[in-house]
């Protein structure tokens, strides 16, 4: 199927569902083919692997996730921290 780039604007939708159905869509400008819209191939969905930056990962403050206390506050906001 060729259509001109006028009227897929007007008819994406129409068009996106019948390179759903396999059909291969060329869209024209000026009767030059510009672009083929194509069904795309579902690729296989990988499952995550967990645990994979065991290991590589280097914490060097212990206790990052505890509150400031009041004093490193004071400095973080006086712009000495």
């Amino acid at each position: 199927m060729r259509v001109n780039l006028t009227d897929a604007r007007k008819k994406f939708p129409e068009l996106i569902r019948a390179a759903e159905r396999g059909e291969i869509v060329t869209i024209c400008r000026g009767g030059v083919p510009v672009v083929d819209l194509a069904r795309a191939t579902t690729a296989a969905r990988k499952r995550p692997k967990l645990g994979t930056l065991r290991g590589k990962i280097k914490i060097f403050d212990p206790d990052w996730w505890k509150p400031m206390t009041n004093d490193e506050v004071e400095a973080f906001l006086a712009g000495r921290y």
